[in-house]
């Protein structure tokens, strides 16, 4: 089966939980909300791109800051301790839909960010996420592909960002070149 277009990586497999092939998993998001409403899991080992395998989900549930599940495939510890270390991926149509005025992060990315003026700050080319707060990672325009990339980094938080706009794919921010 060939892995669908829309994967996002939503946590890795931890270890065995129990004996009956459950796995214990370690989720990016602390809500898990993703993990736990899929019911195929996307499971790959590190380094091995394109090479995702799908396992539909039985079971999942909390267990303290993880989640334990039952995948199909998986049916004794062996099997469980098997997948140890295999990255998780879920695709984005199984997310559940964004509360009011939050955003996933891989919506964001890919969005054209310009100042109030119009002024292009550059494409969300990622983020990072502080003890504060996220941070949205810009590629700065008109650099050539041949230079070295710059990069630009606007603090994710209303002071700063005006709007989003997903269906325009447009993020409006407080931001002046001058400060980089």
């Amino acid at each position: 089966m060939t892995a669908p277009d829309d994967l996002y990586q939503v946590g890795h497999v931890l270890d065995a939980w129990g004996v009956r092939g459950w796995v214990k998993v370690a989720p990016d998001d602390p809500q898990a909300a993703a993990l736990l409403k899929a019911k195929t899991w996307w499971l790959s080992r590190p380094g091995f791109d394109g090479a995702e395998k799908p396992y539909q989900v039985r079971l999942a549930r909390r267990h303290g800051s993880a989640i334990v599940a039952l995948l199909d495939g998986s049916e004794d510890r062996s099997a469980a301790e098997a997948l140890r270390g295999h990255q998780i991926a879920v695709r984005r149509a199984d997310f559940p839909p964004a509360e009011a005025g939050e955003f996933y992060w891989a919506d964001l990315i890919g969005c054209k960010v310009q100042s109030p003026q119009g002024d292009d700050l550059g494409t969300v080319i990622g983020l990072l996420d502080s003890a504060a707060h996220a941070v949205l990672r810009l590629q700065i325009p008109g650099v050539s592909p041949d230079a070295k990339t710059r990069e630009r980094l606007i603090p994710f938080v209303d002071a700063y960002i005006d709007s989003v706009d997903l269906p325009s794919r447009t993020i409006v921010a407080q931001w002046d070149a001058s400060y980089d």
